[in-house]
């Protein structure tokens, strides 16, 4: 029997954890796999060891305000793993309670795979020395990360990414409004708030103000989000009701992607959405906030001069980026008409996307798979 231990952070890690998980037990049929994870990672047979939503934090001072409980919680699962030791540990994404984990695991003699890299080459490059003491394979997601691990001597593995594989290389709007009971005449903007608890608190405000002012210059627009669960979609609404009532909006579950091929733009926070809403070719506007403080140290130690995939992949600015201050109604109001006001603009992101995300279709999964177990062997 192959065991395997594993530990996903967030939904995004919990759908690629199950990708890998699925791929690993068609060519393993023998699998016994443990862990944290979610929804996705359980319906591949992963025991669940905690709730993955106690992980789901980001920022230095909101994981501070946790440390002890998230400290706690790596502590217990590390006695555990090297209790009942597993052929190999991987951690998927989570970076910053993954390798404290991996470290262990791996000094005590476990053979670990980080999964999807942590944000090294952006920023605190110094983690390199500790990535290397925690693992024995990297596996990336993105070309653009290997002159980083050569650079580091990091054992290290190009797979593409598994949502690029996924996804079609021509999205159908018109048959995703279909499945969602949307007009396909309307004029659509996703409102995409993110999928961590502290990030919906924090962009949901804005984006509604965001989607308010854009209605008040023309009432011809509808907007849609896609909400993770009930619990973030019962938060949306009671904002929604405080913040702009009069809005035409439709609220979906579980199907974020589903609701970003119906738009036409979608305004989002930065993170994995952005990259679905490359694959799924949308013109978009990326924002975020963090806490004063941990903005403040992030501007110090960034080496990187955008945030989001789109324009990492790309190389340059193709879409824009409100960080902070500029993460307010009217700048986000003005980015998100331009892309209604200048269709030469969006038919050339459109094919760039197209270019993109091709370059990432690899059959990840199955890349991945077979690092895994050749690695255990």
């Amino acid at each position: 029997m192959l065991h395997v231990g594993i530990v996903a952070g967030e939904t995004s890690g919990d759908l690629l954890g199950a990708g890998l998980i699925n791929a690993i037990r068609d060519l393993r049929p023998d699998l016994r796999v443990e862990g944290i994870g979610g929804p996705r990672l359980a319906d591949a047979g992963c025991r669940i060891l905690f709730p993955m939503d106690r992980l789901a934090v980001m920022g230095i001072t909101e994981v501070m305000g946790r440390y002890l409980e998230l400290h706690s919680i790596r502590t217990r699962l590390g006695k555990y793993f090297i209790d009942n030791r597993p052929d190999v540990f991987i951690g998927v994404d989570a970076p910053d309670f993954n390798l404290g984990l991996e470290k262990t695991l791996h000094n005590a003699g476990i053979t670990t795979v980080h999964f999807v890299s942590p944000s090294v080459w952006a920023w605190r490059e110094y983690r390199a020395v500790s990535i290397r003491q925690s693992i024995d394979l990297m596996l990336s997601l993105f070309p653009f990360e290997e002159q980083f691990y050569r650079r580091h001597n990091i054992p290290y593995k190009f797979v593409g990414h598994p949502l690029a594989d996924e996804l079609p290389l021509y999205p159908d709007k018109l048959a995703a409004r279909r499945k969602l009971g949307l007009a396909g005449d309307r004029r659509i903007i996703a409102i995409m708030p993110g999928s961590r608890e502290n990030e919906l608190r924090k962009m949901t405000t804005p984006f509604l103000q965001t989607a308010r002012q854009c209605h008040q210059k023309d009432d011809g627009f509808l907007f849609v989000t896609g909400l993770v669960d009930e619990k973030a979609k019962n938060y949306f609404l009671k904002k929604k009701e405080l913040i702009a009532p009069e809005l035409p909006f439709s609220v979906f579950t579980g199907n974020s992607h589903t609701v970003m091929e119906a738009a036409d733009v979608v305004l989002l926070a930065s993170g994995t959405v952005a990259l679905e809403a490359m694959l799924l070719e949308k013109p978009m506007v990326v924002a975020y906030k963090l806490s004063w403080l941990t903005y403040a140290l992030a501007r110090l130690m960034l080496t990187i001069p955008y945030i989001s995939l789109p324009n990492l992949l790309a190389g340059r600015r193709i879409v824009p980026e409100c960080v902070q201050a500029e993460c307010e109604p009217g700048r986000l109001t003005a980015e998100l008409l331009k892309w209604f006001d200048n269709q030469s603009a969006v038919a050339d992101v459109e094919c760039r996307f197209r270019q993109l995300h091709a370059g990432l279709r690899m059959d990840a999964n199955k890349q991945a798979a077979a690092a895994v177990l050749e690695l255990v062997k």
